[in-house]
């Protein structure tokens, strides 16, 4: 879209930069000689404006003029400066005096309508209308623009001028094409047009996000100072730069330039934030402000010179970003700090892995909805890759130059107590990366100095981070991202108590709203409860990701880490993804052991091993992640031992998963009333090894295939084994079941002459008639049955004789048929048969098959309801 021009600027000759321009603004001699003379020979109106103003007016760019001649080559950064710099640089420059011109005239006719009272002037321009300028009014803007300037200090004036400018610029343009307009326009250009991008990587999502955000607080500072102009120029050409069609249809393929872009300007735009506190130091410090000023803005424009260089030769090269932080001498030793709980690269994810979750983590983070949550409890069993998760989104963050923190618990390293140090840790992190923080944060220990090494957590959470943080609210660069890891792994319950008291209270529900906390841990039964009623807390579960995702992701991940060994192929990989089940820890586990690094046996072997697991070797690659687990969680005494055993057997021993309230439905049949518990007790805290534990509405499952296998081999599992199964008590409950609910014609049918995909209603009846545990010993019993063969328990006997002896035979086929489960009878009839067959008093083999056969010939058989 053409620029519209405004009538002060036409008035004065001054033309907008070329955007490949980095210096001062352009002038057009002709054009302002041409306005010039057409004001000196105008009579009437332009005597508006008094001579004196006039030649004071003269007098000011005279001087300009005379000033020392600068040259900034921005490519090379090569500067030329006259002997008379030293004194010259107390006043301004050519090129930010022009553009002070140009706001204190926007900004003092503005000022003096206010003053005065008077209706705002008609010379305001509007995107719409641009009205021929008269020289009457002209020469008011012009005069009162000179008026207002001498009793001015040109600094504060400027940062005053562009403020106020900044609510106005989109509505109109007031005057000539002032110093907001040159600045800070492409900043706002930049951000409507991030704000149209999609499908961008999740990287460079971030570093646009601290773009963005760097810009915004720009446009809302203005600090235009002298000094930093330069520093401006460049800032202002990288957003013009990243704008240009080519190069924003390039930040896919470019995200670790604009990652460093990203970190570069960042940096940038916090020296240019605390410049004035800068300023403050150094003339305590005694040093020299202008050339210690210089030094830092040179730096920061050779290395956004450079890095735009690489994006635009789409060539990664080393370059150093100069990173300036000032800070006070401000004392903030001895505050404790727990070592090794920082972000780990080795952790990270393999690149173009777990990219949903990642992407939904970090729009989460770069919403600026106020009422985003502000904490994202990312949970899962253990294995399922939580904390790479964690450690790739916090070195994304550090990266492109954002603020954060990452905060890691781990389950050797209890003995530090690191629950006492989370928040002076976190508060230190953000103090060596925000100076302002860092000052609000001194402050608050100056005053208290207990609070450095104080253990209480309350105290840390309200002093050391909500007080800092309310102080410095609104003047960060983008979000504040506090990753907190394996917070399960802190110790036992009461040693994050009240971490997790903070995180749900309504202090952190009320946390400024660039502020985030990504949380990952197990689905621990105190998390569980402290985070799941909060509001502000937003759970995302890894056990919700699709199978197929999964197996996608570590079919990249074993392709990539056996990528040279020959014998492993694309089968072989495939069939590792298969069998890890979307546990991550086991296909590292898997893919370590089969590489070789140890003598013995081939690489085939090793795979053959891992595929066909026996005990010990590559069967027992989770063991001591499983030993470690069940010490920490179930205590060893004779009660508790019980019931896991108790507990354990049936979930494993069930043919297919079953729902935590089927579970305990069907344990009020077993035979032994020690059995007769309620399942919570025991499951509730074993969601580490089992999913299905947090939702209710989720079958419990193994972590892993392997966990079975671990349970169930002595040697490996030690005082967990599991023993002696829990079959015979499975088959007493599910026949028990059977004898109590089964029915003639259970779901209510109006006629029998009706197939069942004609009952319009039927999964609506199904629902509401037969239970989940019915639905379960329809199917399964005699599997169950079967597998008690050696068992001679007359109660168990009695059961059978009294279901395969009735006419509840016929309302078990009635009620697989409406359950479209015949393809389950034949087998059931045969393993009950061949049962029979083994029991002392069981029936005669003609008695046991004659109901059968009458069975075989009923409607049900056809997938016809049986007759009313």
């Amino acid at each position: 879209m053409a620029r519209i021009q405004s009538k002060k600027r036409r008035l004065l000759g001054l033309v907008k930069p070329s955007s490949n321009s980095t210096s001062g603004l352009a002038t057009s001699p002709g054009r302002s000689q041409a306005r010039a003379g057409n004001l000196d020979s105008t009579s009437g109106t332009t005597r508006m404006a008094s001579e004196g103003t006039l030649a004071r007016m003269r007098r000011f760019f005279h001087r300009l003029k005379r000033g020392p001649s600068t040259t900034v080559a921005m490519g090379t950064n090569t500067r030329t400066t006259t002997d008379g710099e030293a004194q010259e640089r107390d006043q301004l420059n050519v090129a930010s005096a022009q553009g002070a011109v140009d706001i204190i005239t926007g900004g003092g006719a503005e000022e003096q309508r206010v003053t005065s009272g008077a209706a705002p002037a008609q010379d305001v321009v509007t995107d719409q209308v641009e009205p021929e300028p008269t020289l009457a009014s002209a020469g008011k803007v012009v005069d009162a623009a000179v008026i207002g300037f001498d009793n001015l200090d040109p600094t504060s004036r400027i940062s005053k001028g562009a403020v106020d400018f900044v609510g106005r610029v989109d509505a109109a343009f007031i005057g000539i094409e002032n110093l907001s307009d040159r600045y800070l326009k492409p900043f706002r250009v930049f951000n409507q047009v991030v704000a149209t991008l999609t499908h961008v990587h999740p990287y460079a999502q971030i570093a646009l996000g601290i773009l963005t955000s760097a810009a915004q607080l720009i446009i809302n500072q203005a600090n235009l100072d002298k000094a930093v102009s330069d520093l401006l120029d460049s800032m202002r050409s990288v957003y013009e730069f990243l704008t240009e069609e080519d190069n924003i249809n390039n930040i896919d393929r470019m995200r670790g330039t604009l990652a460093r872009l990203a970190q570069a300007i960042s940096d940038s735009a916090l020296f240019i934030k605390d410049y004035s506190a800068t300023k403050s130091f150094w003339k305590r410090a005694g040093r020299n402000i202008f050339f210690e000023t210089q030094t830092v803005v040179d730096d920061h424009v050779k290395t956004l010179n450079g890095l735009m260089q690489q994006y635009r030769d789409c060539v990664v090269r080393d370059i150093q970003i100069n990173t300036c932080r000032i800070f006070e001498d401000l004392n903030l030793e001895g505050m404790a700090y727990a070592k090794g709980a920082g972000v780990n690269t080795t952790k990270k994810c393999l690149e173009g892995t777990r990219k949903e979750i990642i992407k939904e983590i970090i729009s989460w983070i770069t919403d600026p909805d106020v009422d985003a949550p502000r904490i994202l409890w990312l949970h899962g069993q253990a294995g399922r890759g939580k904390s790479a998760i964690a450690h790739t989104i916090a070195l994304w963050i550090k990266d492109v130059g954002g603020l954060g923190s990452c905060f890691c618990f781990a389950r050797d390293r209890e003995a530090e107590r690191r629950e006492e140090k989370i928040l002076t840790t976190i508060a230190r992190d953000l103090a060596d990366r925000d100076p302002a923080f860092r000052r609000a944060l001194a402050n608050a220990v100056s005053k208290d100095h207990s609070l450095k090494t104080t253990p209480d957590v309350v105290q840390q959470w309200r002093k050391l981070i909500l007080g800092p943080l309310s102080t410095v609210n609104g003047m960060i660069i983008g979000n504040v991202v506090v990753v907190i890891d394996a917070l399960d792994e802190s110790g036992p319950d009461i040693s994050r108590e009240h971490i997790l008291s903070l995180l749900a209270s309504s202090e952190a529900a009320d946390l400024p709203s660039n502020f985030r906390v990504l949380l990952t841990s197990r689905p621990l039964p105190d998390i569980k409860h402290a985070l799941t009623p909060a509001a502000h807390v937003k759970a995302v579960s890894l056990e919700d990701i699709p199978a197929a995702l999964a197996e996608r992701d570590i079919r990249l991940y074993a392709s990539t880490e056996l990528r040279r060994l020959p014998e492993i192929g694309i089968t072989e990989i495939q069939s590792i993804a298969q069998k890890s089940d979307g546990l991550f820890e086991w296909a590292r586990l898997a893919c370590r052991f089969i590489k070789p690094n140890r003598p013995g046996r081939t690489v085939m072997e090793r795979y053959l091993e891992i595929m066909s697991p026996s005990s010990g070797g590559g069967g027992a690659l989770l063991d001591a992640m499983y030993r470690t687990i069940l010490e920490d969680t179930v205590p060893q005494d004779g009660v508790t031992l019980a019931r896991f055993r108790s507990a354990m057997q049936q979930v494993m021993s069930t043919f297919e998963p079953l729902q935590l309230n089927v579970l305990n439905e069907m344990r009020k049949h077993f035979p032994s009333k020690d059995d007769h518990f309620d399942m919570t007790i025991i499951l509730e805290f074993m969601a580490p090894l089992l999913g299905g534990i947090t939702d209710r509405h989720s079958v419990v499952r193994p972590l892993h295939a392997s966990f079975y296998d671990f349970l169930t081999d002595h040697h490996r599992s030690g005082v967990f084994f599991l023993g002696a199964s829990t079959v015979h008590s499975l088959a007493f409950a599910s026949l028990h079941t059977l004898c109590n609910e089964l029915k003639f014609n259970i779901c209510g049918l109006e006629s029998s002459y009706c197939n069942n995909s004609e009952i319009t209603d039927l999964q609506k009846r199904i629902h509401d008639n037969i239970s989940p545990n019915l639905t379960y010993s329809c199917q399964y019993w005699a599997y169950h049955l079967e597998k008690t063969m050696l068992d001679s328990d007359s109660s168990l006997g009695n059961f059978v004789k009294g279901f395969i002896g009735s006419e509840k035979i016929l309302f078990w086929l009635e009620t697989l048929s409406l359950l479209d489960g015949l393809g389950h009878a034949t087998g059931a009839l045969v393993s009950t048969i061949t049962w029979l067959q083994h029991q002392q008093n069981c029936l005669p083999l003609s008695t046991a098959v004659q109901p059968v056969t009458a069975c075989y010939s009923s409607d049900s058989m056809t997938g016809k309801s049986p007759p009313v």
